[in-house]
Formats: C-alpha cells, sequence, structure tokens
C-alpha cells in the first residue's frame, strides 16, 4: 500500500510560469483525495499524470480564489469524460451554492452526484473514515474563515511471524485473530499470545495541510506528531508585517510550528510570486527545523 502527496500548485494568490494556485493531489493506501482546487488545477492533472477520474473525496480549505476557482471546470470534465460516479466536497457553507450557480447559468448538468459536507469546525473534527484511512479537519487563522486537513492511515495489521506460525504448527484460523493483536485462548487453557507469533505493527503515517493561516500555535494540538507538514510560508520573516496584515505565515514562523509539534518532515509551499527562489525560506525555516523541503509543482513527496 502507497501514500504519496503530489504537489499540482504551490504557489500563493498569482500563478508564476513556476508555480500554480494551491492543488494537491494525495493517495493514500488505494483512496485518492484532491485538496483545495485552483486555477488551472485540471492541467496539473494531466500534466503530472494523476487519475482524474479516481477522485472520490475534494477538500476545500476555504473560498479565497486560488483555492477553488478550478473545482467547476475540474467537474465539468469529469462529467464530459464520462463520470457517472459519486463525488464527496468538504468546503465552507458558501461552496455548494456557488459552484450549482455556476453550472446552472451555464446550462450544464453533471452525469454524477455531488455530496457537499459543510465544514465549520471549532475544534479538530472526523469527517470521513473507512478501514483504510482517516480524514480530520480542524480550524486555522485566515481573513476568512480556513480549514485545514489531516489524512491519516488506520492502524495497519500485525506482520505473522510466518516461520514461527509454521514452525509451531498452528492452525491458519488463528492467524487473522493473531495479526489484529488478540491473544488465543484455548480450550485445555493454553494462551498463543499474539506477540509470540506476529510482529510490532508498522507506525501509522499521517500528513497535515495547512494553507492559508497566520502563525497560529493554538493549531499544533491538532497537527502533533504529523508524519509530513505542509505548512504555508507565503513570505520571508522580514516581511513579518505584511505576513500580519494579510494572515499569512513566514517561512521561520512554519519551522517553529513544525518544531513544536513534532513533526517528522516540513513542505513550505504557498509562495509568493515575489520570490523567483525558495532557497531563502528553506534556510529561514531550518533555523527551527531541520527537515524541510519547499515543494514545486509536479514534486511527488513519499509520507
Amino acid at each position: 500500500m502507497s501514500f504519496s502527496v503530489t504537489i499540482l500548485g504551490s504557489g500563493a494568490a498569482l500563478p508564476t510560469s513556476r508555480r500554480g494556485p494551491s492543488a494537491q493531489y494525495v493517495e493514500c493506501n488505494g483512496r485518492h483525495i484532491l485538496i483545495d482546487c485552483g486555477e488551472g488545477t485540471q492541467n496539473a492533472i494531466r500534466k503530472y499524470h494523476v487519475h482524474l477520474q479516481k477522485i472520490t473525496h475534494i477538500l476545500i480549505s476555504h473560498l479565497h480564489g486560488d483555492h477553488y476557482f478550478g473545482l467547476v471546470g475540474l467537474l465539468s470534465t469529469m462529467h464530459l469524460l464520462g463520470r457517472d460516479k459519486g463525488i464527496t466536497i468538504y468546503g465552507p457553507m458558501e461552496l455548494e451554492q456557488i459552484i450549482r450557480l455556476q453550472l446552472e447559468v451555464g446550462g450544464s448538468k453533471l452525469n454524477f452526484s455531488c455530496n457537499f459536507v459543510v465544514l465549520e469546525p471549532k475544534e479538530k473534527e472526523l469527517i470521513f473514515e473507512d478501514k483504510m484511512l482517516e480524514i480530520w479537519t480542524f480550524p486555522m487563522k485566515h481573513r476568512i474563515p480556513s480549514n485545514g486537513f489531516q489524512i491519516r492511515e488506520k492502524q495497519k495489521e500485525r506482520p505473522l511471524d510466518a516461520e514461527k506460525f509454521k514452525e509451531d504448527k498452528l492452525s491458519l484460523t488463528f492467524a487473522p485473530i493473531l495479526k489484529q493483536g488478540h491473544d488465543i485462548t484455548m480450550n485445555d487453557g493454553t494462551v498463543i499470545y499474539a506477540d509470540d507469533y506476529t510482529f510490532p505493527p508498522p507506525p501509522i503515517k499521517s500528513y497535515t495541510y495547512c494553507s492559508d493561516t497566520i502563525y497560529f500555535p493554538e493549531m499544533i494540538k491538532h497537527i502533533q506528531g504529523s508524519t509530513v507538514l505542509y505548512h504555508e510560508a507565503t513570505f520571508l520573516h522580514k516581511m513579518i508585517d505584511r505576513a500580519k496584515a494579510t494572515f499569512h505565515t513566514t517561512a521561520q514562523q512554519a519551522g517553529e510550528i513544525a518544531k513544536e509539534a513534532g513533526v517528522f518532515k516540513l513542505l513550505l509551499g504557498h509562495l509568493s510570486s515575489r520570490y523567483e527562489s525558495a532557497e531563502e525560506h528553506i534556510l529561514e525555516a531550518k533555523a527551527a527545523f531541520k527537515n524541510v523541503l519547499a515543494v514545486e509543482d509536479g514534486d511527488v513527496i513519499d509520507i
């Protein structure tokens, strides 16, 4: 099973030749999720060979255009390509009205259902789960309501110690129970311990997406221990006043958040179009947190 993120758009409000507006594609253990959908997302999907029709969940962080202006076009393309499988879209309350009105005035009718789920979290909330993963949302602090997201694996089974299992001639019917970590008590009182016949389960991995937000330490409790954290770094710290005025974060502040949250890796994105290079952003963030990467469009990150 795989867990990866493809960066479809890594820039802020103004697109450039190198960076499109915010959009990311997450593949987690066979599940296909789009996070934000800025203008040009469907072009990036084609360019970077993402499976368009496999997407089943779309997460929209907030209603600034660089995070959702590509959504109605993406849905229309799915329709034109013959999609008949429903899709679930999570976002602010007004999102459904905006999308349905755009379709209506253009005389468009989709051949698949769109289920809109309103996000208004006051604390961290579970918005989707199945046997493979969970999707959580939590509030951030921006000029308008803005949501962060965390995609988290479910605990996987314990790997079976096949050699010991065979050596002790245990019944294969015991395997599913032991792999779940449960001990088995036989009729004669003998106990077959899961720890003796399985290995510890692999660690749970998680990916957290935080864009857009002002420096907001209150959300650290929601992102604690993430395997990979994507955090906006719109400005360098010498523009801290501009960051505060526009409710954005500097690269230095993103590094501080990553350190306090105890994450494994930090991805910087949502860079202002004024920056031709992300080298200074990386140096700033590394002053607080060492494992840093500034993403670019087309990057694929294994979680």
